[in-house]
């Protein structure tokens, strides 16, 4: 009586009822008149709410709640709820705890403000208000709530109303979930709730204890010894008749059923004695259950995971996998999916029984569903053995050809490893290879280009036949659009461009001849849609066939000089430095450009079977580096046996245009036999001198030779090289802590006329490791007017006595001159 006076005072209108505001909402056109709606709907209910407004509180709080479900602000609401809690009304409290579930969360404190409420609220004579008080708990229960209400809840799990006590038992899983440590004390209470006739109480309860052993696995052994209940309750509802109260779609309670197979395997893992008492009603489960309708098939699929997560028998892991077979075969794409998802975790522990539906399997890569596809695909994968890598493949590669684009790069590479490992014999595997290679494109990954190419090095007998393939693969993709496929052809003809030439062994195929190798090559450096990678590569194979193909020398110079002033930096620079190489070192250029040695091969097992022409395979480790011409990147090349000399394998060099910034070393690894072929002969015939005694130092900067505190430091010289008028000096430097030897090299002219372009090269055995760091100039003045020094560090872990092979190169009057030499005096202290 006094609100409405204060009403009819205030003249305030009465509010909205929801189903006005509702229809309003629902009757806009544009977002714009929503949010305008709402905007003045929530000023009359802060209104109102200023006002307190009691009578119309409840109409106000619920349409913040429908407020609040449109997505729009209402935190203003959650002190009105908590009002609404402590009325009398039960239509007010019923509102006051839904606006409490919605708008209020645990980590909110103002939710610690109906605590009182909701303790009263649970010892009312009303079951529904003890269950509104039940429910609210369980939404939004902290673990302050939790600690403070537990007994009364507790309490409530004892209450002969089933309706109360499912709802208290519920609460109780939110209490053992934030306070794990309060689980102990309803851990009683659980086996006499179990037996509880009303489904509700024993559903619950089983949540209950499922919510126990997941937040302590400790609890599981005490919960054991119920196995037997829980199996004499599964029992009862598969054998069970007809009721009305519980059947869904001719299954009696199929949510207790599937609640109680999930608690079968959380206390059948690890333990066979129980998983023996489970194994007779699960095998009842698996072949009593109806599959026709949905409910059936969500409790079969639980059976599954439950069979394959327990000790089971075999017989019944096969009828499992039996299972998930025949889910392949539903039209329900989400059936579909969780069998494929179940078939590959079981997979590596079932691979006989799950081959049984490979074919099914296949079949689903038709599927136009994306996530069936991708299942699908891993699951096709993990079957492939050294039996079924035929047929399989196939399919995958006829799956390449129509995927989507997101899927391209997945599955190439899942076909490169499969062949890899289960190839029957290289020569399909290089024709798989090629063929996923011309399917996906551009979207293979990056490690395929170098493992093919590792493949094709390691198999002499198939290097023609692979070199025509990829010719012929050339050939009919003319666009050049397909970048890998350009990059690994590139690099077979440059390598066995001759091969090809002379064709096959067997005569199949077709003839090609030299100088359309060079045009081809010609066109894909032309093309503009090849990429600067792939260029090189190009470039590179140009280069090789100058050697490969003699006669066909002035063309391939003339194609890599077209090139000298190309905007690609990478691709100019190869032009520039190949030309010279044609120019000022032609003698040099077969060595260079020799045949790369042949890739290790590591031991691969087979399957079983010996197929023929079955090499080994390269490993993945190794990444391949197109430029063979002396490049750092170049791949770990076997070691030749041919003297000791064959240990030589670090090469450093510096030129003026060859050296970092940053002077770090180049490092360039390789046998001897490219030593050799760069010009490093044996000592005999390297014409440098040796002297028998050390000369005093002369003319050596003082700031090279200055020691650290206590290192070695010899004021001796020691001649490396004297000849045609050409000085170079060694000056020793070692610290006796650490096992790096530093070397001061000099180099004087002692002619009339200048050296120009003086490049000092060297290289030690495999056991040391080499650092040069950049010289102080490429010019020697004629009569010893200056002098050009390098420091050189040699570490020597083995401190064993060091040998230096040199190459020594300059220009005089014009004339390039080319110098090879061998020092091995070394005093004791630079290596013991």
């Amino acid at each position: 009586m006094e609100c409405s006076k204060r009403r009819l005072f205030s003249k305030m209108p009465v509010p909205n009822r929801l189903r006005d505001l509702i229809r309003n909402i629902r009757s806009c056109k544009t977002a714009a008149d929503e949010r305008s709606i709402i905007q003045k709907e929530c000023a009359d209910i802060r209104n109102g709410f200023r006002e307190e407004d009691s009578q119309f509180r409840c109409r106000n709080v619920a349409k913040v709640l429908y407020i609040y479900m449109l997505g729009y602000p209402s935190h203003f609401g959650q002190l009105e709820a908590l009002k609404l809690i402590v009325s009398s009304k039960f239509t007010d409290k019923r509102i006051g705890y839904l606006g409490a579930m919605l708008l209020l969360d645990e980590h909110r404190e103002v939710h610690l403000l109906m605590t009182n409420s909701l303790k009263n609220d649970m010892e009312n004579s009303s079951q529904y208000v003890q269950s509104l008080a039940l429910c609210t708990l369980g939404n939004v229960c902290s673990t302050e709530m939790a600690r403070d209400l537990a007994p009364d809840v507790e309490k409530l799990m004892k209450n002969a109303n089933a309706y109360v006590k499912k709802k208290a038992i519920l609460c109780a899983c939110r209490i053992v979930r934030k306070v794990p440590e309060m689980m102990e004390n309803f851990i009683p209470l659980t086996k006499p709730l179990l037996a509880d006739k009303n489904h509700g109480v024993m559903l619950a309860t089983v949540s209950l204890i499922t919510e126990m052993c997941r937040k302590n696995p400790s609890m599981c052994t005490s919960f054991k010894k119920l196995v037997s209940t829980l199996v004499r309750i599964l029992k009862n509802l598969i054998m069970a008749g007809y009721s009305p109260e519980h059947d869904v779609n001719g299954i009696s309670d199929p949510f207790l059923q599937v609640h109680i197979i999930q608690l079968m395997k959380i206390l059948g893992q690890n333990d066979g004695d129980s998983s023996e008492a489970m194994n007779d009603i699960l095998a009842q489960v698996a072949t009593n259950t109806e599959t026709s309708k949905n409910v059936g098939n969500a409790i079969l699929y639980e059976t599954v995971l439950t069979i394959m997560d327990i000790k089971s028998e075999s017989g019944l892991r096969v009828l499992a996998v039996n299972i998930l077979g025949r889910f392949l075969l539903n039209t329900d794409k989400n059936i579909r999916y969780v069998a494929l998802n179940s078939l590959l975790k079981t997979v590596h522990t079932d691979m006989n029984a799950v081959q049984r539906h490979r074919t099914t399997v296949l079949d689903c890569l038709k599927d136009p569903d994306p996530s069936i596809l991708r299942r699908a695909m891993e699951l096709c994968f993990a079957l492939i053995n050294s039996t079924n890598i035929r047929g399989t493949v196939r399919e995958l590669i006829s799956f390449l050809s129509r995927c989507p684009v997101e899927f391209k790069s997945d599955c190439s590479s899942g076909i490169f490893l499969a062949a890899e490992k289960f190839s029957p014999n290289t020569r399909w595997h290089i024709d798989t290879m090629l063929k996923v290679l011309t399917t996906a494109g551009n979207y293979v990954r990056d490690d395929a280009v170098p493992n093919l190419i590792h493949l094709l090095s390691a198999t002499d007998k198939m290097h023609s036949y692979a070199s025509q393939k990829l010719y012929m693969a050339l050939i009919e993709g003319s666009d050049f659009s397909q970048q890998p496929l350009i990059q690994v052809a590139s690099w077979c003809l440059g390598e066995y461009g001759d091969e090809l030439i002379s064709g096959p062994p067997d005569g199949e195929l077709i003839t090609v001849k030299e100088d359309e190798v060079l045009v081809l090559l010609d066109r894909i450096l032309k093309s503009s849609v090849t990429n600067s990678v792939t260029k090189a590569y190009a470039i590179n194979a140009v280069m090789k066939l100058s050697v490969r193909f003699p006669s066909q020398r002035v063309k391939a110079q003339n194609v890599i000089r077209l090139h000298s002033v190309s905007h690609n930096m990478e691709i100019q620079q190869r032009a520039v430095e190949y030309t010279a190489l044609f120019i000022k070192h032609d003698v040099l250029r077969s060595g260079v450009l020799e045949n790369m040695p042949q890739f290790e091969k590591p031991s691969r097992e087979e399957n079983g079977e010996n197929s023929e022409d079955d090499d080994a395979k390269p490993p993945e480790s190794e990444v391949v580096i197109p430029n063979s011409v002396g490049q750092t990147g170049s791949p770990t090349q076997p070691q030749s046996n041919v003297d000791v000399l064959m240990d030589l394998v670090d090469l450093g060099s510096y030129a003026t245009s060859t050296y970092h910034e940053n002077n770090r070393p180049i490092t360039v690894p390789g046998d001897l036999d490219n030593l050799l072929d760069l010009g490093v002969l044996s000592n005999s015939d390297s014409g440098s001198q040796f002297p028998p005694a050390p000369q005093n130092i002369n003319g050596v900067p003082s700031q090279h030779t200055d020691s650290q505190a206590g290192s070695l430091q010899d004021p001796a010289e020691f001649s490396a090289f004297d000849k045609s008028g050409l000085k170079i000096s060694f000056f020793f430097e070692r610290d006796p802590s650490s096992n790096i030897l530093n070397i001061l090299l000099s180099a004087r002219n002692t002619t009339d006329t200048s050296f120009t372009d003086f490049v000092f090269q060297a290289a030690v055995p495999k056991s040391f490791e080499l650092q040069m760091l950049p010289p102080s100039g490429s010019v020697l003045a004629a009569n010893s007017s200056n002098s050009v020094n390098q420091k050189i560090k040699i570490t020597n872990p083995n401190h064993v006595q060091p040998r230096i092979r040199m190459r020594i190169t300059y220009n005089c009057r014009e004339e390039n001159i080319v110098e090879m030499g061998e020092f091995n005096r070394f005093p004791l202290y630079t290596w013991q």
